[in-house]
């Protein structure tokens, strides 16, 4: 999407509006994307991740566009900071120690692998995030995750964790797809 400096403010800014909305009002920002530039009315999915001191405090967002990307931006804000079933809620006492991180997708494409082995030489460490599925099962990690998880083998075997399985598992019914992120 390559989001110009200014619009990545914009984004990071309305993230952070949606949080302080959601701590007086326990509802997202409502956002009407006509009220925006006209770039940020696209559909796009994105996530948003905020730390505390250096710790994951929430990170919640979406893989397929389905809203204008203002709008996806307002709702995980929100999502991240009081509905991620991992944490408690922010606070308004945890709210001034938040580090927020917005990622913007690219579409997923599709990884026709037929063994582990395949997969790990097809991944680029640092540049790719990858959902991996099995049956019902689902997990994806961000691109941003490489920066704990260096080693691809690492990386898969805890996402596949993530998805609740053994991180040896393999199956010819396994599904992978890979996406980059802007990150800001």
């Amino acid at each position: 999407m390559n989001t110009p400096p200014e619009q990545r403010e914009t984004l990071r800014a309305l993230a952070r509006a949606s949080i302080e909305h959601g701590l007086r009002y326990h509802q997202p920002l409502p956002v009407r994307p006509d009220e925006w530039p006209a770039v940020l009315h696209r559909k796009r999915a994105s996530f948003v991740t905020l730390h505390q001191e250096d710790r994951l405090r929430g990170c919640v967002g979406a893989l397929e566009p389905e809203r204008p990307l203002v709008r996806d931006v307002a709702m995980n804000a929100f999502a991240a900071a009081f509905h991620d079933p991992r944490f408690a809620p922010i606070t308004v006492s945890d709210y001034p120690e938040i580090e927020l991180h917005v990622s913007v997708l690219s579409l997923i494409e599709p990884l026709a692998v037929r063994s582990e082995a395949e997969l790990l030489q097809r991944l680029r460490p640092g540049v790719d995030g990858l959902i991996f599925e099995e049956g019902r099962r689902r997990g994806t990690f961000l691109p941003a995750v490489w920066r704990s998880l260096p080693s691809a083998v690492d990386f898969l075997a805890q996402l596949k964790a993530k998805a609740g399985l053994p991180p040896d598992y393999w199956s010819d019914t396994v599904r992978a797809y890979r996406y980059t992120t802007e990150e800001f």
